[in-house]
């Protein structure tokens, strides 16, 4: 049997770092580009507009957000209000869609042409106009709100940005290993604090405040504003290394699932070296309120780069370095899906169909729909398909069954048994 492949769904004209997916309007909002180098690769924010067409799912480019000479490595998403990290800087975007009239049979022929379907090979030519609009009767616009640096070492860079559980706060990390946190729109700093000795990796906010940061000194945290509230111990209950140390790639907080006000916190951990035999990642789920390990599972010899959490709690995503994508059962962290080097090149980012707005309609059959990007500038896509349940009274049903058979054999081959 050949390789499983999973399908592309976009190509876009330059390296893809980040993404997001909007709930309410069903868009899929991909970026990245070639940086400040005069290497003719652009950089950009593509709006994809996402379909249900002969029972699959689609995209097709909406608009083309130019963003210059700086390519966005992270992406936040809160209502209408995209936070991008730049370089050194976070840059606020707001985006809305607008209901075209008018709009005659020959523009939407040249819309159709210019769907997915046609992109494969080499990168779509981009168009001139200011906005790229290839959703009919859709129009969408983009823009620029404040734009502030959040990171200042002698190499500046945003590593990671992510909102509050209320979206009037958002939390940046970087090179230098300070935690800045702003508000939302005015970018005005209400918080700066020394977090991790060398870059912090990632960072996630919790409904209650309080905030994990995993870094490069091979430490996770968590704190109340500036105050450290504890560390975290993933080998406490695990595995353990002697000669082997790992570090934290990754961290985020999600749903338990049927209980609206219960929370997980999710890490992973991946050799902080390279070895001729790499040992295994490993994958943590962790109590939400008292941070300590619940369990731990390892999750495969490839080097994992990227982590999410469906929006019930119930599915992780994770890429890995080598282009592999795969989708767990956040309860057992039992592996669900795999598809071994779907990119062939290191995963940048996933991120799971939402389960609200136009999620399910977009979902249709499907249990879940997971989204991939990569330097490869390509966006996958990764469906799970429902799995069968068999009803609790019919299983009852059968083992009665079973035991009244049982019975019967036994009476029959040994009269007077019973």
């Amino acid at each position: 049997m050949g390789r499983r492949r999973a399908p592309e769904l976009y190509r876009a004209p330059f390296p893809l770092y980040a993404l997001q997916v909007d709930p309410s309007t069903g868009l899929l909002i991909a970026a990245g580009g070639g940086g400040a180098a005069k290497t003719g690769i652009k950089n950009g924010v593509h709006f994809l507009q996402l379909e249900q067409i002969n029972g699959r799912l689609s995209a097709s480019l909406l608009h083309s957000h130019d963003t210059e000479s700086r390519a966005t490595m992270n992406l936040a998403l809160a209502g209408n209000i995209l936070a991008a990290g730049q370089d050194a800087h976070c840059q606020l975007l707001r985006f809305q869609t607008h209901q075209q009239k008018g709009k005659s049979k020959p523009e939407k022929a040249g819309t159709k042409e210019q769907g997915p379907r046609q992109r494969k090979g080499a990168a779509p030519p981009e168009k001139k106009s200011g906005t790229e609009t290839h959703q009919e009767e859709v129009e969408l616009r983009v823009e620029n709100l404040q734009a502030v640096q959040t990171d200042f070492s002698a190499d500046p860079l945003q590593k990671v940005v992510c909102y509050n559980h209320d979206s009037t706060l958002l939390a940046t990390g970087g090179t230098d290993g300070c935690v800045r946190v702003w508000k939302v729109p005015s970018l005005e700093k209400v918080l700066e604090f020394k977090a991790h000795e060398g870059e912090i990796e990632d960072l996630a906010l919790g409904p209650d405040g309080k905030l994990v940061t995993v870094g490069w000194d091979l430490k996770a945290f968590v704190w109340q504003k500036d105050q450290l509230v504890t560390q975290l111990h993933w080998q406490e209950n695990g595995p353990t290394f002697s000669s082997t140390p790992y570090r934290y790639q990754a961290c985020r907080f999600g749903q338990v699932p049927d209980q609206p006000k219960g929370r997980r916190l999710f890490t992973v951990q991946i050799p902080h070296k390279r070895l001729r035999q790499p040992p295994p990642c490993y994958l943590t789920a962790w109590d939400g309120s008292t941070f300590l390990p619940l369990r731990t599972r390892p999750c495969g010899h490839e080097v994992v780069s990227c982590l999410t959490v469906s929006d019930s709690g119930t599915f992780l995503g994770l890429g890995t370095v080598t282009g592999s994508v795969a989708i767990y059962i956040a309860f057992s962290l039992q592996r669900l899906y795999y598809v071994r080097e779907a990119h062939g090149i290191v995963v940048t980012d996933v991120a799971f169909l939402p389960e609200k707005g136009r999620g399910p309609e977009l979902l249709g059959s499907h249990e879940t729909a997971l989204f991939s990007v990569a330097v490869d500038s390509r966006c996958q896509m990764h469906l799970l398909p429902s799995r069968r349940s068999v009803p609790v009274w019919l299983l009852l049903l059968i083992c009665v069954g079973l035991i009244v058979m049982t019975i019967l054999l036994l009476q029959s081959a040994f009269p007077g048994f019973l």
